[in-house]
């Protein structure tokens, strides 16, 4: 497309400096899911986007009513206070009528997952920003505090440019994404909207139309204790776990057997997997009771409840094949976020979009392909705003104690938010 004087302009406002120090800010912030860290985090940005000059609404969400609403997207975390933050850069108009809304919204969360133990980072501080190998190394560097930088910086360089907008531009910065999305649940419920919507998701220069979803399952089995030197009196629910998790595994393999074209090129798609397993409570005893939590793959368009009833067949199939578990069912049931598969309507001119400014910025053209975890696009996209991801970072990193983020990629997503808001609101 190439660009005009007026795009050249924005993209010379651009201070990379101030996005670097303002990721290196936001990481420092301990925004861990369910602590006051997410509070400070968006009371952060709601100041540095006034400062801007951008109208701030800064508000405190109420869980509890919330949580009461039936779509609620759950928490795996106790909550009692969160904070929702909108960032409008206005129209240029004098009229006093209310105008449309945003013709753009650029979305970054702020919450990040636990760091682990200290002695897994070099320094034993995820929270303090190392810069090594044209990387920023810590805790939500890639996931995804340095493109909430890299929206800050575009919207910065937009008003710097002093360019006049036809449409408003808007920034939602939310919580509570990692454990379900109740910070954009939030967002959407008190009104703000806009006519379509970038998610800063680290996605490694690509661009995701595309996600697949997740859903977390609990399952409780039951054993029969006994001495550990009668084993054979008891009945181990270790033991039986291994009944369950062939099943699983089965079931796993017959939802991959066929992939959408969009994500095939992942090895495998729709992951299932047993992330937590507790059991026993002393080592001499067989163990009578056993929980075991998992990540449970969404197949694109497939509804939560189908998915659900999938997984839940398989179980009491393989407990009812079972001479224990026949008498003894497993309880599965279903704790924690609800991630729905999501996805941009095909043909809609914000892939185009996004794909030229890319091409502007980077002289490149992004492959385009799905992927496989949960996020915020569908929430914007169940409220009709069409709506993918595009930022800096490899999700392979996030959620790592090796988390990291290519400084040249913040900076390309930067000019690529501010060459795609300048073209959405002018």
């Amino acid at each position: 497309m190439g660009l005009t004087a007026g795009e050249r302009a924005v993209l010379d406002e651009i201070d990379d400096d101030a996005i670097l120090a303002d990721v290196a800010a936001l990481v420092a912030i301990p925004s861990v899911d369910g602590t006051d860290g997410e509070h400070e985090a968006q009371a952060w940005c709601a100041a540095r986007l006034g400062e801007l000059g951008l109208e701030v609404d800064h508000w405190p969400i109420d869980v509890a009513e919330l949580a009461a609403d039936r779509q609620f997207p759950g928490m795996e975390v106790p909550r009692t206070l969160a904070w929702g933050c909108v960032a409008v850069l206005p129209a240029g108009s004098t009229s006093s009528k209310p105008g449309p809304p945003p013709a753009l919204v650029l979305n970054g969360h702020v919450d990040v997952v636990p760091p682990g133990p200290p002695d897994h980072w070099p320094g034993g501080d995820a929270f303090a920003v190392r810069v090594v190998d044209g990387a920023l190394w810590g805790r939500g560097t890639c996931d995804m505090k340095a493109g909430v930088a890299a929206i800050i910086g575009a919207v910065a360089a937009v008003r710097a440019s002093g360019l006049s907008l036809r449409r408003s531009l808007a920034v939602h910065t939310v919580i509570g994404e990692e454990d379900g999305g109740l910070g954009t649940f939030a967002t959407l419920r008190r009104g703000h909207r806009g006519d379509a919507c970038v998610v800063a998701e680290p996605t490694a220069g690509a661009i995701v139309p595309a996600n697949a979803g997740a859903l977390t399952f609990r399952l409780e089995i039951s054993g029969r204790a006994t001495h550990g030197s009668t084993r054979t009196r008891g009945v181990s629910a270790v033991d039986k776990l291994e009944v369950i998790t062939q099943a699983l595994r089965g079931l796993e393999d017959a939802r991959n057997a066929r992939v959408d074209e969009r994500f095939a090129h992942l090895d495998l798609a729709w992951p299932l997997s047993i992330g937590t397993v507790r059991a026993g409570d002393w080592a001499s005893t067989v163990p009578d009771r056993l929980v075991a939590e998992g990540r449970y793959g969404v197949m694109p368009g497939e509804p939560l409840v189908a998915a659900r009833s999938a997984l839940e067949a398989v179980v009491a199939a393989a407990a009812q094949a079972d001479p224990w578990l026949c008498d003894h069912p497993v309880a599965v049931t279903w704790p924690g976020g609800a991630f729905a598969s999501g996805s941009l309507p095909v043909g809609h001119r914000l892939l185009d979009d996004v794909s030229a400014a890319v091409l502007d910025v980077s002289g490149r053209r992004p492959d385009v392909h799905g992927a496989p975890y949960g996020s915020d696009l569908r929430q914007y996209a169940v409220a009709g705003i069409p709506c993918l991801q595009y930022g800096p970072g490899d999700v392979r990193f996030a959620h790592a104690t090796d988390e990291h983020v290519q400084i040249t990629e913040v900076l390309v997503c930067a000019r690529v938010y501010a060459l795609l808001a300048l073209r959405a609101c002018r």
